[in-house]
């Protein structure tokens, strides 16, 4: 990342290895793992697998959400499975301190990652998976620029129980840069 993208109270900032612990933390609390297709109990050994196969072979760009105020990372998102070819990949997103949640962070944080994705990465479409319950994260993604594109019923079984889950997207502002300049 050239620079950092930022707002008035937080940025982003390219994850490391010494993220980890703040990652499986979070992604192993009931708050966050109840919103993820992918549930299983989140190790160090998954953790660094993903980072030395995916993050490091350019398949993934994973950035961490941080305070300005006390430069403390609240949670991380990411681009996965970026597309070269097609010009897309699939967003992804979590705030995993509590009191963070709630407070339009994840909207903010949206429109930051959609800027690095059209301006950095060139993509031309940046779709997500969402459980169709998740109804504060949809709407979030709305006010990022999302927009619905499909509904599938009982897509994914967890916990149990078949659950829908929508696919969303969005598309480069000026989708023109966004194929000329790959």
């Amino acid at each position: 990342m050239k620079n950092r993208y930022a707002d008035e109270t937080i940025y982003l900032r390219p994850m490391t290895y010494e993220d980890t612990e703040d990652i499986i933390r979070w992604r192993n609390s009931d708050k966050v793992r109840t919103h993820f297709i992918y549930r299983q109990p989140f190790t160090r050994e998954i953790h660094e697998n993903w980072i030395e196969n995916v993050i490091n072979t350019g398949k993934a760009i994973q950035m961490m959400i941080c305070e300005k105020e006390g430069d403390k990372p609240i949670g991380s998102v990411y681009i996965r499975d970026i597309d070269a070819v097609h010009h897309k990949g699939e967003y992804g997103i979590f705030i995993g301190e509590e009191s963070k949640r709630g407070h339009g962070i994840g909207t903010a944080v949206a429109k930051l990652m959609l800027e690095y994705a059209f301006g950095e990465l060139k993509l031309h479409r940046v779709y997500l998976r969402v459980l169709a319950d998740n109804l504060q994260a949809i709407a979030s993604y709305e006010k990022s620029g999302f927009v619905k594109e499909a509904y599938l019923k009982d897509d994914v079984y967890l916990d149990g129980r078949y659950c829908h889950i929508i696919l969303m997207a969005v598309l480069a502002p000026n989708e023109e840069n966004a194929i000329e300049n790959s």
